[in-house]
């Protein structure tokens, strides 16, 4: 049995990731979805159905616009930076190599290594990266669309669940479950993203890092990858400050970094983390390698949601293999919920 469910698991996994094209945008869309939900409970109370509907789906489309937007100035800005700073990237090169020098280094293994360095490859790259996120301009229409038949369908979906619970009562619960669990997830991700944001925005502006506030939004925007989002944000300004003002405010930049992740993101946050949707530490950090592996950069970002959904399916809906609960928990007693499918 052991070898056939791995067998399945691997064809499955094969499967996914054939499909991540697909089920990548698909599961994002839900993931918007079941955020915006609560809205629409609270406009339905205050005004007709469709005029609700119709506002979730602005909101959907706002926030969605809204970091595709906030990702293409990011790397567009880097990329504008970096030509400038031709002269003192070549000055601290020379450095670099003096200082190996001095240390012994045989010249042939340092011209090699000051090869390997080229600002200008650096920001042809940058400028490839940004021209395929540009070409993802259909990826994003494709997304779009399917939030707009979500958030349409989010309507009659819970009178749909309330029905089904009569049969499958397990399965309506773990649902529930999924959902709440992601709004909890990204709420706490959110609010830690804002403080970390804001404090990464004030270091960097008393330090006077070239464009803090772009590079404060980027903190915020990779919070939402688990364990190594903040290593993302931290490149373009250490990067700068390098180039900048040379190796002493680097390393200033690269401890306040490593500084506030220790405490907020690596500390403070995945126990929260942990507490709100019920995933051990461990587990959050292989379901980010795993994901990002299938799905690709939307599973780095919807890791939690989307082991959220695995153990729903496969662990929490069915009570002979909710024993399994314990071993991938952040605490032993958390308990199965089952929310009212709203």
């Amino acid at each position: 049995m052991l070898l056939v469910g791995a067998a399945a698991a691997v064809i499955t996994a094969a499967g996914v990731q054939s499909a991540r094209g697909i089920l990548g945008p698909l599961f994002l869309a839900l993931v918007l979805a079941i955020v915006v939900h609560p809205l629409r409970l609270w406009l339905e109370r205050r005004m007709p159905g469709w005029l609700a509907s119709t506002l979730c789906i602005l909101s959907v489309y706002l926030l969605v616009v809204g970091i595709a937007a906030a990702i293409v100035v990011a790397i567009a800005r880097f990329a504008t930076l970096l030509p400038a700073y031709e002269d003192d990237f070549v000055a601290t090169v020379e450095d670099a190599t003096r200082w190996l020098h001095d240390l012994g280094v045989h010249p042939d293994d340092v011209q090699r290594l000051v090869d390997s360095f080229d600002l200008a490859r650096l920001a042809g790259v940058v400028g490839s990266t940004l021209s395929g996120v540009a070409g993802l301009a259909s990826s994003l229409v494709f997304l779009l669309a399917l939030c707009l038949f979500l958030t349409v369908d989010g309507r009659s979906f819970p009178a749909q669940l309330h029905t089904a619970r009569a049969d499958r009562p397990s399965l309506v619960g773990a649902l529930g479950h999924f959902a709440s669990g992601t709004r909890r997830y990204l709420l706490v991700s959110t609010v830690f993203g804002l403080v970390v944001a804001i404090l990464d925005t004030i270091a960097l502006y008393l330090m006077d890092v070239p464009v803090p506030l772009l590079w404060g939004l980027l903190a915020f925007l990779t919070n939402y990858i688990p364990n190594i989002g903040f290593v993302i944000g931290l490149v373009p300004p250490a990067l700068l400050a390098l180039l900048d003002s040379g190796p002493g405010l680097m390393l200033a930049v690269i401890a306040v970094y490593c500084v506030l992740n220790l405490i907020i993101q690596s500390g403070i946050q995945p126990k929260v983390v942990g507490d709100a949707v019920g995933l051990s530490t461990t587990l959050t950090f292989v379901s980010l390698v795993f994901w990002s592996w299938i799905i690709g950069p939307v599973g780095a970002i919807m890791a939690v949601p989307l082991t959220l959904l695995v153990k729903a399916l496969l662990v929490d809906a069915d009570d002979e293999t909710r024993w399994l609960r314990p071993l991938i928990a952040n605490k032993a007693d958390d308990p199965v919920a089952s929310p009212a499918p709203d």
